[in-house]
């Protein structure tokens, strides 16, 4: 039997914004304090530039989502979000309603201006709350309190804004069960679309990673943490759809479900990361950008912009492809497997019969999800496929 076609899938384009206010010592991301002036001016013509780069890779494709990250996206105006988006649409071909998400933190400079990011076309915000708790922010090195939060929701609520995503985290250091559950019950109360609440990891090359915090609670206590907001978000209507990802009806992250099913993404900026398939020959390739801000800016027009091109073999795309999909509580589909990486089901037909013995995945046909079981020990299943 001959393999199967690699099928282009969605398009998505992320655009990386390093600066924010100060690096907080958990964040392992391309981010740098903001140290005078930031260079917006610049920093845009820099992100066209590359932009115009890499169309090549991209040209006909229809671009379903947007997502402006970071660093602190918001530090920069609506203007200059707005140039980005306009450009892009110039060069790109947008489809109807795309979703274009901008993170944004609650105690930087930027509230009041929520307006004019819907009208620069900014339709969902993300924002990087992290916890309602004054000491457990002081103790993550955030810049802003529980009372600043929940003002800049609201503020953005007032703008207009109806597709919201907070971020919370859990496992903080010197917190117990109960205070996670009152930092979410913070949450919920501000009615927001999504809410992203994931476990605080120490993660390599972080200040946290050298020198971890006292009062980290332990695993089972992380788990009871879990399994008590789990709950506390199904009461509210907030369904599980991905590992740390909860939303109200309709309103799960188009862009990061793109990522989660193997589909393509454009990044450009400082450290960007994307991921780029191609039918005519069956290549997916991974292309990344120079980390250094003032790097990315001097070379931004020019092929020194790329930190590094890696073809993704098809040995490594199994893994690749598990290591997204895993993650959804929806599964996914054998047939979907084919046609984004171009390689028989037959390829890892070893490894999930294994995870179903495991009781890591439930197999009914073609359609494979993961079991409660399954996502608790996701790293365990994923290795299967190695």
């Amino acid at each position: 039997m001959p393999a199967p076609t690699l099928i282009p899938p969605p398009l998505s384009l992320y655009v990386h914004i390093p600066w924010c206010v100060r690096k907080c010592p958990y964040c392992d991301f391309n981010s740098h304090g903001q140290k005078g002036a930031l260079p917006v001016d610049a920093y845009v013509d820099a992100l066209i530039a590359d932009l115009e780069q890499d169309l090549p890779l991209v040209w006909g494709r229809t671009v379903h989502s947007v997502f402006f990250g970071g660093g602190t996206p918001s530090l920069f105006p609506p203007e200059a979000i707005g140039r980005i988006l306009d450009a892009a649409a110039a060069r790109l071909r947008f489809a109807p309603n795309a979703e274009v998400t901008l993170e944004t933190n609650p105690g930087t400079a930027e509230h009041g201006r929520f307006d004019g990011y819907r009208a620069a076309g900014v339709n969902r915000l993300s924002f990087g709350i992290q916890s309602f708790d004054d000491g457990c922010l002081a103790r993550l090195g955030r810049i802003h309190d529980a009372a600043q939060a929940e003002q800049a929701v609201r503020l953005a609520q007032a703008a207009g804004f109806d597709n919201i995503n907070l971020d919370l985290m859990y496992a903080l250091p010197g917190q117990d069960v109960a205070m996670a559950e009152r930092d979410l019950a913070r949450a919920l109360a501000l009615e927001p679309a999504h809410i992203s609440h994931y476990q605080l990891t120490l993660e390599p090359n972080t200040l946290f990673f050298a020198k971890p915090p006292p009062g980290i609670p332990e695993d089972d206590a992380a788990w009871a943490m879990q399994e008590r907001c789990q709950a506390q978000l199904a009461a509210h209507g907030y369904a599980q759809y991905e590992t740390s990802a909860y939303a109200r009806d309709g309103r799960q992250c188009a862009h990061n479900l793109n990522y989660w099913r193997y589909g393509d993404y454009l990044g450009i900026g400082a450290g960007a990361h994307g991921k780029l398939s191609t039918g005519s020959d069956g290549r997916i390739l991974r292309r990344w950008k120079q980390k250094h801000p003032a790097a990315y800016l001097r070379d931004a027009a020019t092929d020194a912009r790329i930190g590094g091109d890696e073809a993704v073999a098809p040995a490594a795309r199994p893994f690749e492809y598990m290591l997204n999909a895993l993650r959804l509580v929806e599964g996914f589909d054998l047939g979907d497997f084919e046609v984004r990486t171009g390689l028989s089901r037959e390829a890892i037909a070893a490894p999930l019969a294994k995870a179903v013995v495991a009781g890591y995945i439930r197999q009914d046909g073609a359609r494979v999800v993961p079991t409660e079981h399954g996502r608790r020990f996701a790293n365990d299943a994923m290795t299967l496929f190695l």
